[in-house]
């Protein structure tokens, strides 16, 4: 299925995928866990109906074929980068292309409104999806940012850092 523009009406739908996708028990089918990392949750309902209150947020949505949202990525724009963020696909699911389609929907979006670079944070022991997006084209800056003091995206094991990287497109 095509990737097309999340709706308020998926908040609950997104939530559950991304919580999913990222913590818990389920999240272990997948290799994009951050379980052993963080406990708590990813986002909540409310942070999600926020993000579509935003102008300068988008969220992109994959579906299956019954119309069940298998993934998703929160874009922000920050002109001229757009940051890439929340990316998430079913841990049942992962590792059978629908990453890579949101990835190109996001840089394809990032040309459509103007954006030539897209920019994204990723725990800096995150090495296997760290070399996923190397791969795709992403290159660390070099540049580190503290993880949120937030408790809404989670509550970490130990310290963690955030690597910055970055994609011309």
């Amino acid at each position: 299925m095509p990737v097309t523009k999340a709706a308020r009406t998926d908040v609950p739908e997104l939530n559950i995928l991304v919580n999913r996708a990222y913590r818990g028990e389920t999240s272990k089918k997948g290799w994009t866990t951050e379980a052993h990392l963080l406990d708590g949750i990813r986002v909540d309902e409310e942070t999600l109906y926020r993000y579509f209150d935003n102008p300068d947020i988008t969220i992109l949505k994959n579906l299956d074929g019954s119309g069940q949202i298998t993934g998703c990525v929160y874009l922000e724009q920050r002109q001229p980068e757009l940051y890439v963020g929340m990316f998430s696909v079913s841990p049942y699911l992962q590792a059978k292309g629908i990453g890579r389609e949101l990835l190109l929907a996001a840089e394809a979006f990032a040309k459509e409104i103007g954006c030539h670079i897209l920019t994204m944070t990723v725990i800096s022991t995150r090495l296997e999806l760290i070399s996923w997006y190397e791969r795709r084209g992403f290159k660390a800056t070099g540049e580190t940012k503290p993880f949120h003091h937030d408790k809404r995206f989670g509550i970490p094991k130990a310290d963690i850092e955030l690597i910055v990287m970055e994609k011309e497109v």
